[in-house]
């Protein structure tokens, strides 16, 4: 149930794994009992914590005297080299976000760099920042002036430039209930500090949904997007009760009072998004009134200033009537774009303030009536029209997430929004493209100025097959273009603009993220790009690790359909797409074992970027078949929309035909096939093992869907549960009441339909603190595997969300898939 950090092809986790030696005695490895590990030394880890790799088996639990050291040191001294090889493949550091400002000096261009780096001491992700002058010396040559060491942003929740580029907001979001710090900094210091009690508001959304932080044009204002303040609870005291009371003594205590909805996985606790705006001289802060209370706001952005003093905050409004289901990954929940009037005045240094209640308590005006989704609000750099993404196919057929379309509304400068005109479909829904055409909008983000020069023409990331491009749109005409090298199977991601110059960052399964810097060829013709490769210490990287990359290699294959019927679409007729990656350096005649890697979602995809499990999986001996089984992101909405309804049986048969393409083609060994899953992943896994019980020798599944009769009560997504087993028809007859047909139907679609044909050997890894797919699921289909005496193994994260991305838990977790495949693959 994936899609946002799409670079990431299992659910939402940079996977590790490890090759683990052959030497390890089986016997007990079967009796070692689970342990959370240890960081022994920054080297390694040691080889006596081995205990970390077990915690449920099949078979009977040695008592702890008779688990003796049966390990040489030859074992262990390679063991530890493993183990260092996996930290070094998860020490590299990843590319965030950048941002580029004008050097005032005519010198070029400077811009900063987030970069962040998975500290497994801390059981953190680290966030640097680190600066460089770009110099464009001529046409073809381009030179980056790198700061000699980032800078640590420790607690920032939040950096946001002003758009002068002269100041850096930081917030710092508490971990306990201290205020929030807002930080105003100029090039040279600290210029000012707010701290904002939690009476006023709660933490401020930094996620990427909810989130909103904007400036206004002349920087004295900033609108943002925080938690409201939680309600006062009750004071319990021996003898009486007392509403909101304040009083502690040592005869009472705080009540828990009225339970409210949030809005689910990865938002335990968050309740109601709402809009305030700081003035950055006094520090007041105020909150915005008149938006209802029904709805959660997100995505703010300042309008153009109108005539006269008034000016509006435009965001996203999310309803929630009835109750607030799961928003992480789910584009089908119904949104708008309201705006709010704002009222101002001009102080005596000539800077526009907020007047004493200037928020009025007038209706906002929603924009966007005439369709069911939008969000991601962009200005033109005119302010003369508003463009905006809309999920409108995901909230209509309730499908978790489908083709984007893009539109644009005129802003009415006057502030009369009963002249607005009609929404103008800028790129509508692709239901069925030609070959190796554009497939249809998939975007999950958009730069805060994504605009060229021309004042028309926007810059976006988009899916497009199994890699993401780089592609333009003028908003007015509709014409797009593909700027990113139609000849590369990488993918690419847009970091910034440096005026009509691009920043991206490119990788592949086999090289590391690398900066890239691109410009017109010819400026008459916007079609022509030319990209240069940019030195940077971000992608430098382990020598050990650049050479095991070096010898590997992949390529996207196309995976005709089976069993074509008359009533399939024309998208989904057409072949899918898979990853293969592989040693590019074999000797002989033989095969690596085979790991088929199936995403979450189900509509979600597996990019061909870079991820670190994933290449370290390759380079200790595994070829990789990554699956975007018809219903992935990428290949139009017809090929999407014919999963829905056909879960556990198009998308089964899709990840068996895959397989056998690459056995066909001599490319696998039919006898060491494992198969590795999260999410929906973990879903087609075990549907996989009872469906197709001697083709895997192995399987792991991160938190996966195992019995929706029993994930529709407990998950925070139950519709997700009728529209992927009913098809579209689901979203009308979803019900929080499901009734015995309808459980029935669910326990039908489930792997646990087959679990008495189950014979491959199992590892489950899953986070307690899951909302999504809730642990149960897991533990009730491993239970019943092992109650049928399938080997099987069992690891429970207890602080750990749906995607276990911490990076202990990722670790860990990983280190225990690939022992486990080890062990099979002999």
């Amino acid at each position: 149930m994936a899609r946002a950090l799409l670079s990431n092809v299992i659910a939402t986790s940079d996977w590790c794994a490890n090759q683990l030696l052959p030497r390890i005695s089986t016997s007990f490895l079967s009796r070692h009992r689970h342990t959370r590990f240890t960081v022994v030394k920054p080297a390694y880890f040691s080889y006596k914590r081995l205990s970390v790799f077990l915690a449920m088996d099949a078979s009977k639990a040695a008592p702890a005297k008779q688990v003796s050291s049966v390990l040489d040191a030859t074992a262990e001294e390679e063991y530890a080299s493993l183990s260092k090889l996996l930290q070094e493949f998860t020490n590299i550091s990843s590319i965030d976000k950048a941002w580029t400002f004008n050097s005032g000096n005519g010198n070029g261009t400077q811009a900063m760099f987030s970069i962040s780096q998975p500290n497994l001491l801390a059981n953190k992700r680290k966030k640097f920042m680190l600066s460089t002058v770009i110099s464009k010396e001529n046409e073809n040559s381009v030179t980056f002036q790198w700061a000699p060491f980032p800078v640590e942003m420790t607690g920032a929740s939040a950096v946001v430039p002003s758009p002068s580029g002269s100041k850096l907001l930081v917030v710092r979001n508490p971990e306990n209930e201290s205020p929030i710090q807002f930080e105003l900094w100029s090039q040279s210091q600290l210029e000012k500090e707010f701290h904002v009690p939690q009476t006023v508001h709660g933490s401020v959304y930094a996620d990427g949904w909810f989130e909103g932080i904007s400036w206004n044009s002349d920087e004295t204002l900033i609108a943002y997007v925080a938690e409201e303040p939680s309600p006062s609870k009750p004071t319990f005291s021996l003898g009486s009760t007392k509403g909101g009371s304040s009083d502690k003594d040592c005869n009472s205590w705080k009540g828990q009072g009225d339970w409210e909805e949030d809005w689910g996985e990865t938002y335990a606790g968050k309740r109601q998004p709402s809009l305030f705006v700081i003035n950055i001289n006094s520090g007041e802060v105020q909150a915005v009134k008149g938006i209802p209370k029904s709805l959660s706001v997100g995505q703010v952005v300042w309008a153009p200033l109108n005539e006269g003093l008034h000016q509006y905050l435009v965001f996203v409004g999310w309803s929630s009537e009835t109750r607030k289901l799961g928003i992480k990954y789910c584009y089908n929940r119904p949104c708008a774009l309201y705006a709010v009037r704002v009222s101002l005045y001009k102080s005596e240094a000539n800077e526009l303030e907020l007047k004493e209640s200037s928020f009025e308590d007038l209706p906002v005006v929603n924009l966007t009536e005439s369709i069911s989704s939008a969000f991601f609000p962009r200005f033109s750099p005119d302010g003369k029209f508003l463009v905006f993404l809309s999920a409108k196919s995901s909230v209509d057929s309730g499908a978790h997430s489908a083709t984007d379309s893009l539109h644009r509304i005129d802003w009415p400068t006057n502030g009369n929004f009963s002249s607005l005109e009609k929404i103008v479909d800028v790129i509508p829904v692709v239901q069925c493209a030609e070959d190796d055409c554009f497939p249809g909008l998939y975007s999950s983000s958009i730069l805060s100025n994504p605009w060229l020069s021309d004042g028309c023409t926007m810059l976006l990331s988009s899916i497009w097959g199994s890699s993401q491009v780089i592609i333009s749109v003028n908003v007015s005409s509709g014409e797009l273009l593909r700027i990113t090298p139609a000849e590369s199977n990488f993918s690419w991601s847009l970091l910034s603009l440096d005026g009509d110059n691009i920043i991206a960052v490119s990788s592949s399964p086999v090289d590391v993220p690398q900066v890239k810097y691109g410009y017109f060829v010819d400026k008459a013709n916007k079609g022509t790009w030319s990209w240069l490769n940019v030195s940077s210490p971000i992608s430098r990287c382990p020598e050990k690790v650049k050479s095991l990359l070096s010898s590997l290699q992949f390529s996207i294959m196309k995976i005709p359909v089976k069993g074509v019927s008359a009533n399939l679409t024309k998208g989904a007729q057409k072949p899918f797409e898979a990853i293969f990656v592989s040693s590019s350096h074999k000797k002989d005649c033989s095969c690596d074992p085979l790991i088929a890697v199936l995403h979450g979602g189900p509509h979600s995809v597996s990019l061909s970027s870079y991820s670190k499990s994933l290449a370290f999986l390759s380079s200790v001996g595994y070829s990789l078949l990554i699956v975007n089984y018809r219903g992935s992101l990428g290949f139009g909405e017809e090929a999407l929309q014919s999963l829905p309804g056909k879960v556990g049986s198009q998308d089964v048969n899709d990840v068996l035909t895959a397989i056998d393409h690459v056995i066909d083609m001599g490319l696998a060994n039919p006898s060491k096939v494992t198969v590795v899953g999260g999410s929906h992943g973990g879903f087609l896994t075990t549907h996989l093992i009872g469906q197709a019980p001697d083709k895997f020798v192995a399987a792991a599944a991160r938190n996966p869907v195992c019995n929706l009769a029993l994930m529709v009560g407990t998950t925070d997504i139950p519709d997700w549960c009728y529209v992927e087993s009913y098809g579209s028809k689901g979203k009308d007859s979803f019900t929080e009441s499901p009734s015995v047909e309808d459980l029935t139907h669910f326990h039908s679609k489930s792997p646990i339909s087959h679990i008495s044909k189950v014979k491959t050997p199992t590892i489950f890894l899953l986070g307690a603190q899951d909302l999504r797919v809730p642990v149960s699921n897991g533990l009730q289909y491993a239970r019943a595997l092992r109650e049928k005496g399938v080997e099987t193994k069992v690891i429970v994260f207890p602080n750990d969300v749906h995607g276990i991305e911490r990076p202990q838990s990722d670790f860990e977790s990983f280190l225990n898939i690939g022992l486990w495949f080890k062990k099979y693959c002999k």
